[in-house]
């Protein structure tokens, strides 16, 4: 089962996965999303928890995964796979280099990590950078 993460900025869909993922979770729950979000928006960010209760994967699931991710491969800005499961985690960093955007694996117990670095923008970067700067002075 896959349920939308609620909370987050336009710009970023995340996801949590409990149970068995199905290829009708993701045609049901994610593609949906993702065509929608990538209809009003050229850049997407995108949070992936597979935590402690996700007992195995469909065929169909990561099919589906491997299809919605290739459609829109330039669009990805930033994707972030939460997951403590060991191919999961192996999976995202042997072919994450294949993403244009930015592709890190976090633990489970950096589920609060990973969402801020999801919604984290250059531009408040530069703003502490800049009242750094200010304080030199």
């Amino acid at each position: 089962m896959i349920e939308k993460m609620h909370g987050l900025p336009d710009n970023v869909l995340g996801f949590a996965a409990k149970g068995k993922v199905t290829g009708e979770d993701y045609e049901s729950v994610i593609v949906p999303a993702v065509e929608d979000l990538f209809s009003r928006r050229d850049k997407v960010r995108f949070l992936y928890h597979l935590g402690e209760g996700v007992t195995g994967f469909e065929a169909a699931a990561l099919w589906d995964d491997t299809k919605v991710g290739m459609k829109h491969l330039a669009g990805w800005e930033r994707m972030a796979v939460v997951s403590d499961i060991d191919w999961v985690r192996a999976v995202v960093k042997v072919f994450g280099f294949m993403i244009p955007g930015q592709v890190r694996v976090f633990h489970n117990g950096e589920l609060a990590e990973a969402t801020r670095w999801m919604v984290w923008e250059a531009s408040q970067a530069l703003g502490a950078l800049s009242a750094s700067i200010q304080g030199l002075y």
